[in-house]
């Protein structure tokens, strides 16, 4: 017998037509009369554990969009019905879409408009305007893109060797869902670049300059990356690729002892963070219309920052300490805070990424070359993970996800190298 999921039977959630599929249950005394016409990808979702491993997650977002249907006398049941389908629509038809995270979303939404007639049957009588249940639907979608995969048991990959020869640390950013934008020092001391377009790795291309560091990379809206590195002068330097082309370099100023960090936690904002001669943390920011003046965050640095914002108004920031231990500071929206010692033993600088809010992973070389993990979870921070490798730099990571995190490095021959979770 099938076991009830918040009340629902999920296995199997849709009855079988031949002709599509149905919800399984009445809602508030209807039962619908339409049917949805799905591709047979059902039979990979009808899986119980793959739908709960992804609405466990979605459902933790939902209440904002549960407060909007309130306010049309939906009900706290229904509110979780409408999610569910959603969530099993968007699983059953994500194969059928392709483009853009946005571009998936609006051809999902669109589908399901198209093909559940019964579901708006079902809320016509509530007279929710048509913007209200796009907004609230496309949440949804997109939240279930999000997870989608989701399983906390999930492994790392092996190591991917890329090629390239490398003379520094890599960078690396995603312009959009699915994309990794690599940046590299060639043995020129050119800024060179490599793209995973979502099937194949791009080959390398020379971007000029004159790097005397590793380069740092974010991306804060679909299609815009910003480049950082030091200089002839040891200054700031900056390029960007606006969605067409690329900027010429510009040059910042500041004396860096260090290769830059940056982090955007806002479209059109730039937080850009260095070593000084005197070893304290440096930031200077673009807010949209100019660059800050340098700011002394202070501290006792003996490597590179890593940087990362994982939420409006919020920075974290993490160096090496005179202990080789690994030391944190953050943005709070008004204020920095002290800086916090998490211990271990360093031989790199660190690189930190976020999956979702108010979580960290915080990466760094160790005294054996290996890669290890500090991650935090919200309430506390786990302990180090050795994750295995041979690295000959600081390594660098990031998400696109929930449930993914990309870690890259220079491998024993001076190569790129690439491990990723999930």
């Amino acid at each position: 017998m099938n076991q009830p999921y918040n009340g629902y039977q999920i296995d199997p959630y849709f009855r079988t037509a031949s002709h599509g599929y149905y919800p399984y249950h009445s809602v508030n005394g209807f039962q619908p009369a339409y049917y949805i016409n799905t591709q047979p990808q059902v039979n990979q979702v009808r899986q119980t554990q793959e739908f709960q491993n992804v609405w466990k997650e979605v459902r933790k977002n939902l209440q904002p969009h549960y407060n909007q249907l309130a306010e049309y006398n939906i009900d706290r049941r229904l509110s979780q019905f409408i999610a569910m389908q959603l969530v099993m629509f968007t699983l059953m038809t994500q194969n059928q879409v392709s483009g853009s995270l946005d571009q998936q979303v609006n051809q999902i939404y669109r589908a399901f408009r198209n093909q559940a007639n019964w579901f708006y049957a079902v809320l016509a009588p509530y007279r929710i305007p048509d913007r209200i249940l796009e907004q609230i639907f496309k949440a949804i979608i997109r939240l279930t893109y999000e997870n989608i995969g989701y399983s906390p048991e999930k492994n790392w990959s092996e190591w991917e060797d890329l090629g390239g020869y490398l003379t520094s640390g890599p960078s690396v950013a995603i312009p959009e869902r699915n994309q990794l934008d690599v940046y590299v020092r060639g043995r020129n001391r050119v800024l060179y670049h490599r793209l995973w377009d979502g099937s194949r790795w791009t080959e390398w291309e020379n971007l000029g300059g004159t790097l005397t560091s590793s380069p740092a990379a974010v991306s804060w809206a679909p299609g815009r990356v910003d480049v950082f590195a030091r200089g002839e002068r040891n200054q700031l330097i900056h390029k960007y690729w606006n969605g067409s082309t690329w900027s010429e370099w510009e040059d910042l100023g500041g004396v860096l002892t260090s290769s830059p960090a940056v982090a955007s936690w806002s479209e059109n904002r730039l937080d850009v963070f260095g070593r000084g001669t005197d070893r304290h943390l440096y930031h200077i920011y673009w807010d949209g219309a100019g660059w800050s003046e340098w700011e002394d965050l202070g501290g006792v640095l003996t490597s590179a920052p890593g940087t990362v914002s994982w939420g409006p108004n919020r920075i974290d920031v993490f160096a090496r300490g005179e202990n080789r231990g690994l030391y944190h500071k953050y943005w709070n929206g008004s204020t920095w805070s002290g800086w916090e010692d998490l211990g271990g033993q360093l031989t790199s600088s660190p690189g930190a990424s976020s999956r979702h809010p108010n979580q960290l992973d915080v990466f760094v070389k160790g005294t054996n070359d290996h890669l290890y993990l500090k991650s935090w979870d919200g309430s506390r921070w786990s302990e180090w993970e050795d994750l295995g490798g041979t690295l000959t730099s600081e390594p660098t990571s990031a998400s696109w996800s929930r449930n993914r995190i990309d870690v890259f490095a220079r491998g024993e021959n001076n190569q790129l190298i690439h491990k990723w979770k999930a």
